[in-house]
């Protein structure tokens, strides 16, 4: 583990799989990179393969007083004075339609999509204030519009659209930025398991790579200090509006 405080820092929980990876592997080469994370083992695999590279693990279904997301937290914030890009990648999705989604589905997707964004967000605040930094929380195309079966989900998105648009509003004056990215499906894991969910076939050209969301998060790192890319949202090629 490097700490080369001359790099610029990002903070990107989520940042072992899917999108959070991907952001991961295209800030390393010019970034000191903090790497959120569940398992401690795969966090610091990750890691050891970085440049400038630090472990952030907690689990962020555990936002309570002493919990598993504040023990970490207290660890970090005195290791990063200044954040330049806090992503936001982590999330869970949970199926079911309001008759079969239980209150724990609820609790949990509020807690992981919505809870532990604002936790997280508000420990780094000062660094992120001190470093004029961006916050992207990345979201959903059910962060507008919300189908069948996925109403947690797009409940906890909605939310976090709400809480990009405050925060985004409260800390203009402070220099800090805030990009909601709303991409639609996207080839990952979770990706396989909503459709197996849906006893649909797999097809992995129907939905966006995710090399082509990390570019959209590049558009707002790279449109500097004096812009604010306050929202952006793509899609599949082709993409159908019941397809999110």
């Amino acid at each position: 583990m490097s700490t080369q405080q001359t790099r610029p820092v990002a903070v990107v929980t989520g940042g072992t799989r899917g999108i959070g990876l991907g952001i991961v592997r295209d800030l390393a080469p010019t970034h000191h990179v903090v790497v959120g994370g569940r398992s401690a083992d795969t966090v610091g695999r990750l890691v050891a393969e970085l440049p400038s590279a630090q472990g952030l693990v907690a689990d962020l279904g555990d936002c309570a007083p002493g919990g598993s997301l504040e023990r970490a937290l207290e660890d970090l914030v005195p290791t990063v004075p200044r954040v330049d890009v806090l992503v936001h990648s982590a999330g869970i999705l949970r199926h079911g339609s309001l008759a079969e989604a239980t209150v724990s589905d609820w609790a949990e997707s509020m807690t992981v999509n919505v809870v532990a964004v604002a936790a997280v967000t508000r420990a780094l605040l000062p660094a992120l204030r001190a470093a004029h930094g961006l916050v992207i929380a990345v979201n959903s195309g059910s962060g507008f519009t919300s189908g069948a079966q996925s109403g947690a989900y797009s409940a906890s998105k909605f939310a976090l659209r709400a809480l990009t648009d405050a925060l985004r509003e409260e800390e203009r004056g402070n220099g800090v930025r805030v990009t909601s990215l709303h991409p639609g499906r996207v080839d990952t894991d979770m990706q396989h398991e909503l459709v197996g969910h849906e006893g649909a076939d797999y097809d992995a050209t129907a939905y966006l790579d995710v090399d082509s969301v990390v570019a959209a998060a590049r558009l707002a790192i790279e449109a500097g200090p004096r812009a604010s890319v306050d929202l952006v949202s793509v899609r599949p090629r082709g993409w159908r509006p019941d397809a999110d």
